[in-house]
């Protein structure tokens, strides 16, 4: 394990890289806290965004879960030596849904608001329900599910609070909405958040003045999504974009020419341009917490290894990942630009060799 300095959050740097490791981008959260650091003074100016906001390229963990990285240089300029910073995972980049139980201690609303859209009779004996996880567990029953609370198969985790994380595996094609449980809008069940696209959740390990995120039995994987929870989740209207999820959106025209024209080392160099790029294209499917600015990075380093080996035309590269830019965030040339030449410079340093052929 990496050494940190006696006041650092101990194993943050382990916990962020084992998260990257998994597929699961990473942003800091406040020392002692599981909320993202302020912004800078300039990312509070009127109408500024995530997405026109420098401080991103510039690999800063400004606007939150936009952050979220896999780099593992920007990861170990974070939580190195002397941070003190927690780790959070944005789910909609992660393919990740988790349900977040609380056990607040609160007094159940009427039985109408127990599990919104489901009418609960009066024959159903409701004694003792006080929390999350017997609002969650009702739901399960009602539909002759196995209790997720209980489920062995998946990452589960106990937040300080006593609640509880419960990680599930999704698809590429098929994300789900964040919302909060005791809203009026989009619920699953009482005092029973869903965390996904445009959200994050606290990493295991991370720890607060209340205690650590804990993982709970051994399961440290993510299972499936089970299939009634998926329907529930479609139901109680946290699907995102549902019209698109059988849709994946495809590569940009020229990377679909440059990966059917090419021959021999040259069809290789193109295939493995043709999958970053269209990493970098599918973000148009969601508007946010895809990792944009971090896919199109990489992107460009993987083009810049590619042009510094011989393999592609400089010029050529950078069109096409120009060109998968706009096709996920239309509007935005310069900076797209700016991330380009910069990842294409980084990855210049580093040929990327195909087949054992320079």
């Amino acid at each position: 394990m990496v050494r940190q300095e006696r006041d650092a959050v101990p194993g943050a740097l382990a916990v962020a890289r084992w998260c990257a490791r998994s597929g699961w981008p990473v942003h800091p959260l406040t020392p002692q806290r599981k909320t993202p650091p302020a912004n800078c003074d300039a990312c509070h100016e009127p109408g500024h965004t995530h997405l026109d906001c420098p401080c991103l390229a510039a690999g800063r963990w400004c606007h939150g879960f936009h952050a979220a990285t896999l780099d593992p240089e920007r990861i170990r300029a974070w939580w190195g030596r002397g941070s003190r910073f927690g780790v959070g995972v944005a789910c909609g980049p992660a393919d990740l849904v988790v349900i977040d139980v609380d056990a607040h201690d609160a007094a159940p609303p009427a039985r109408a608001r127990l599990l919104p859209g489901i009418a609960i009779g009066d024959h159903v004996d409701l004694t003792g329900l006080a929390s999350g996880f017997d609002s969650l567990a009702l739901l399960a029953a009602l539909r002759s599910a196995p209790d997720p609370t209980e489920d062995e198969d998946t990452l589960r985790v106990r937040t300080p609070s006593g609640g509880m994380h419960i990680w599930y595996r999704t698809t590429p094609n098929r994300r789900w909405l964040c919302s909060t449980g005791s809203s009026t809008g989009r619920a699953l069940a009482w005092q029973v958040d869903v965390r996904g696209v445009g959200g994050y959740i606290v990493a295991p390990g991370t720890r607060t003045p209340t205690g650590a995120y804990t993982p709970e039995g051994s399961c440290r994987v993510p299972a499936p999504l089970p299939a009634w929870l998926a329907s529930e989740l479609v139901r109680t209207g946290h699907a995102d974009r549902p019209d698109s999820a059988t849709r994946p959106n495809p590569v940009p025209q020229r990377a679909r020419l440059a990966v059917a024209a090419a021959g021999g080392s040259a069809h290789l160099a193109a295939k493995t341009l043709g999958t970053v790029l269209r990493e970098v294209a599918d973000c148009a499917l969601v508007s946010s917490g895809t990792g944009f600015n971090d896919k199109l990075n990489r992107a460009a380093y993987t083009a810049g290894g590619l042009v510094a080996a011989g393999h592609l035309d400089p010029a050529d590269a950078e069109r096409l990942l120009l060109e998968a830019a706009e096709h996920a965030r239309p509007g935005h040339v310069q900076r797209s630009l700016s991330t380009i030449r910069g990842g294409m410079t980084a990855g210049r340093v580093r040929p990327l060799n195909l087949g054992g052929r320079p």
